[in-house]
This record gives structure tokens, sequence and C-alpha cells, in this order.
């Protein structure tokens, strides 16, 4: 039965928040694999107070998969003052679980159960680690996701290697997760601090690749500044596929519509273009393409989000996102 299909979805932040909310309509078996290299924000602050895992990719994920709308609204309060300024609820929740019963994994079973999560949250690492990424011939290094996420980068980041310290071990429970899945999702995302850093975690290029299930880069909507910059949607999947280190993409799904002029004047003033697909440039891929229009609306800020963090605002269509994924699954 198509509400039995189980359905992995891999990234972290916004873009698994979008596609695990226009999944949820379709199956009950859906599990998020979540990367673990976030050090800004709230997050940031309670991993170099507290020494804990990160919370706040796993916490957006919990609320996608939440059946409980009261407590979903409370995960993602946001303090707007005091000692608790800029840090939302789910945040504190999970780190002080974790503080509890000395396991972040147990700490995100107990928040499931708080939130009824219909699905699973799973690390892409159960390890502390801290996303470093370098050029060897111009010897640069940039280390941190923060600072990664905000860099302008001096050189072609396409040459560029990621790479996570110390060196992570990849969840067990999460490769075994892809396996046993009917279709695996690369949810969009920053292609340097949020795909990229579990993409490169040793296993996962592997489980990818020998999967029996399709699997599906969703392409990001628009460029970002002073990183991807004039990339192509064949540019974003080469990248997925250099981090994961062999070809495992089954199909690429990219938008091919233009936004209304309001809209446009937001993505400008975010200095955000949309990804665009040069004629012919799919002659060669191995993948297949299928585009659509898949423009959501523009996410109001968060009043309370005091920490210096930043987030794409620019979001996908859940309804003719979770439509189109469903149909990439053969009938059984």
């Amino acid at each position: 039965m198509r509400d039995r299909l189980k359905i992995v979805v891999i990234g972290g932040g916004t873009g698994s928040f979008t596609v695990l909310s226009a999944l949820k309509p379709y199956t009950h078996d859906l599990t998020a694999i979540v990367s673990m290299a976030d050090d800004g924000g709230s997050t940031g602050v309670l991993r170099d107070e507290l020494g804990v895992l990160p919370p706040g990719d796993v916490r957006q994920c919990l609320v996608a998969l939440s059946e409980s709308p009261k407590i979903r609204d409370l995960f993602n309060y946001r303090f707007e003052e005091g000692t608790f300024g800029g840090h939302s609820f789910g945040n504190i929740l999970l780190t002080a679980l974790e503080k509890v019963t000395g396991n972040f994994s147990e700490a995100i079973e107990t928040a499931s159960e708080i939130l009824r999560v219909d699905g699973r949250v799973l690390p892409a690492t159960l390890d502390n680690v801290r996303l470093r990424m370098s050029w060897e011939d111009e010897s640069i290094t940039l280390s941190g996701e923060r600072v990664i996420d905000a860099d302008h980068f001096a050189n072609d980041p396409r040459k560029a290697q990621l790479s996570l310290e110390p060196t992570a071990t990849a969840n067990p429970t999460a490769l075994a997760a892809i396996q046993e899945a009917d279709l695996v999702i690369i949810a969009p995302g920053d292609l340097y601090t949020s795909i990229g850093p579990l993409l490169v975690i040793d296993g996962f290029g592997q489980a990818l690749s020998s999967t029996a299930a399709k699997v599906a880069y969703v392409c990001n909507l628009v460029t970002k500044k002073g990183q991807t910059e004039g990339f192509s949607v064949a540019t974003h999947a080469a990248e997925v596929e250099r981090f994961a280190g062999m070809p495992v993409l089954d199909y690429v799904l990219y938008n091919n519509a233009e936004p209304m002029a309001e809209l446009a004047e937001k993505y400008r003033a975010e200095n955000a273009f949309i990804v665009n697909a040069p004629t012919n440039e799919f002659e060669s891929t191995h993948y297949e393409v299928v585009s659509g229009d898949f423009l959501g609306q523009v996410a109001a800020r968060e009043s309370g989000d005091e920490l210096p963090v930043t987030r794409s605002f620019i979001r996908h269509d859940e309804a003719k996102l979770g439509k189109t994924l469903t149909s990439l699954i053969p009938n059984e």
C-alpha cells in the first residue's frame, strides 16, 4: 500500500522540514537523517557552552513530523528577551534531555514521544564533529559551519574539500534506513554547510549507491551569494555526487518557473537568483530530470531570532513537491 512506503529524507534545516512536511500525507513511514555539523545561532551557543550535540536541525525535523500542533508550536517558540533570548524552546529541551540521558539518540526518542512524531529522526553521526572546508592549492582553510556559511568564497568551492573533525562514524541505523527504503530524497539546502557535511561521512555514498531505492535530489530554488552564484541545476547535482564520492542519483527535481514580481524583488533583496537549467545541460547526465513549478511563498522571519545565524526564507511548494516526489516510486 502507498501509505506504507518507506521514504528517507537526507539533509538538515528548513530543506528537510519542507520535504518532510510535503510527504506526510503520503506515508506513515518517514525517516529523516539529519546533518550534525551545525554550530551557528542557538545551536552553536548550546554546543559551545554545554558541550552537547547540535539540536537545531533535529528539532526542525521532529516538528515537521509531529502530530501535535500545540506541542509543535511550543518546540518552535523562540524566546525574545532575557537569558534565553534567541533560543528556541525545542533546542533547550533537546539539550536538557541529552544531559539527563547522556545519549542524544535517547533524547530524540523522548522528544519524539512528547511531540507524537509520526516517523523517526536519526542523526547522521553521533560523534561531536565540526565542519572543515579547505583548498589545498591555495592553502586556505575555513573551520566551522557558521564560518563557512557566512563566507564569501575567494576560490572556486568546487575545488574545495569538505571534511569533519574528528573523522565521523556513520550512524549504522541511518545507513540501514537507506538500504531498507523505497525512496531516498536528498533535500534542498546549502551545498557546503547542510548537504555536503552529511554526504562526506564514510559509508553514506556507498549506501546511496547500493540501495534498491530510487534516489532523488531536490535542487535548491535559488543560488547563494558568494558561494553558488552562477551554479546551474546540473552543477548542484554534480556537487552532491562529488560529496558522495560516486554517482548516486536517479532523479533530479528542479523548479522551472519564474517568480511573480513581488517575490522576485524579495529574492533580489537577499541576492538570490533562480537556479537555471541551460539548454542541453542534461544531455550527458545519468539521472532523469523532473522539472515543474515548485515555487512556494517566502517564509516570515522569526521575531525572536536574535542570535547570529543565516537562513533561507524561500521555500518549495509542499503540495506540488509531495505529489511529484511520490510519483517517482513505481506502483506495486
